[in-house]
């Protein structure tokens, strides 16, 4: 659950636990919701956690979903995920808020999957969708964490393969995109240090920002997910089945580093342990937030990342400040990368 982005100890994605804690911790106290009783009937429960969310956000992530699953279904036929079954009855250990998942699959779509949650102090929109491993389409990608009053917005078609070295790749995804990602850069400023890891699995569009609440910036961010949702299913329309099978390898071997390296840095596991408990946090990381994980490939996390391996075979978490930090967008007007010292 990739909520932001930090310059330490960072998902491609992610905001720092320390500072995504203080933040709630903030928001909790400010805030001038009172206390309401959460044993009532779930759709008693539902009216009573929209009442709040309204009062305290005047936003939902619903809408989000509902568009994408609309535009998807006009340009493909989707068909429920076995994993909708599994996850879909979740709910706070606290029984304060509510988590609405989704999953479903197509035949160029290995996994379109959405987590929602809402409770008294935050919204939540986690929403990605996979492709199958025949294209090498970008991930897309939209992380989005709400209080009554900050967001942090990550809003990316995540490359499968490198940007910053493959021009090849680059070009023949995003060049006709560059005027799509300036428009929203201006819109929504850089929102603060990434590290050379993280970096690299960003692509030169990426929406990477942090602005306080307001029915405004929540409109024009609802444009951009749009219309980058739109681009994206472009892209799958017009992709070309692969059949090579070195290729095809290529391609999944790219997911499952992806994966990888998602499952392991994302600090946004930390509030699913405050919200599930520790066990059924870890099992939606990596059976449904980042699927594929235990499955698409063997290669473990300090295969693919040795420079984060420490003498004794452990993970060194410092390796997370290794390189670069990237205090301002990497990529100039025409989708040139600007920084230097990218880890492989």
């Amino acid at each position: 659950m990739e909520l932001g982005g930090c310059s330490s100890s960072s998902s491609s994605s992610s905001l720092c636990l320390q500072q995504l804690t203080a933040l709630l911790r903030t928001e909790k106290n400010s805030c001038c919701v009172s206390t309401r009783d959460w044993s009532i009937s779930s759709k008693k429960r539902a009216t009573t956690l929209s009442s709040i969310s309204t009062r305290t956000f005047s936003v939902s992530y619903r809408k989000f979903v509902d568009f994408a699953l609309d535009e998807t279904t006009s340009h493909t036929h989707l068909f429920s995920s076995p994993l909708q079954e599994k996850y879909n009855s979740l709910e706070p250990k606290d029984g304060k808020g509510e988590i609405s998942i989704q999953s479903f699959e197509a035949a160029e779509i290995r996994l379109l999957r959405s987590l929602i949650i809402e409770t008294e102090t935050m919204q939540v929109l986690d929403f990605t969708v996979f492709p199958r491993a025949e294209y090498d389409v970008p991930i897309f990608c939209a992380n989005f964490f709400t209080t009554a009053r900050t967001n942090i917005v990550v809003l990316d078609l995540n490359p499968l393969h490198d940007v910053i070295n493959q021009r090849h790749y680059k070009e023949k995804y995003f060049k006709s995109l560059i005027p799509l990602g300036l428009k929203y850069a201006e819109l929504f400023p850089w929102g603060g240090k990434l590290t050379s890891e993280s970096i690299k699995f960003f692509s030169p569009i990426v929406i990477w920002t942090k602005f306080n609440s307001s029915a405004e910036k929540y409109e024009i961010l609802y444009s951009a997910f749009k219309d980058y949702y739109k681009v994206w299913l472009e892209l799958v329309s017009k992709a070309v089945k692969e059949t090579d099978e070195s290729q095809i390898s290529r391609n999944l071997e790219a997911q499952h580093r992806y994966l990888v390296w998602r499952a392991e840095k994302d600090p946004g596991q930390g509030v699913l342990k405050k919200l599930i408990g520790e066990t059924l946090a870890k099992d939606l990381l990596r059976g449904f937030l980042f699927n594929g994980v235990d499955v698409l490939g063997s290669k473990t996390f300090n295969d693919y990342f040795p420079h984060y391996c420490s003498k004794d075979g452990d993970l060194n978490n410092k390796g997370s400040i290794i390189g670069k930090s990237f205090e301002n967008r990497p990529w100039d007007e025409r989708g040139e990368f600007l920084g230097e010292g990218i880890i492989p």
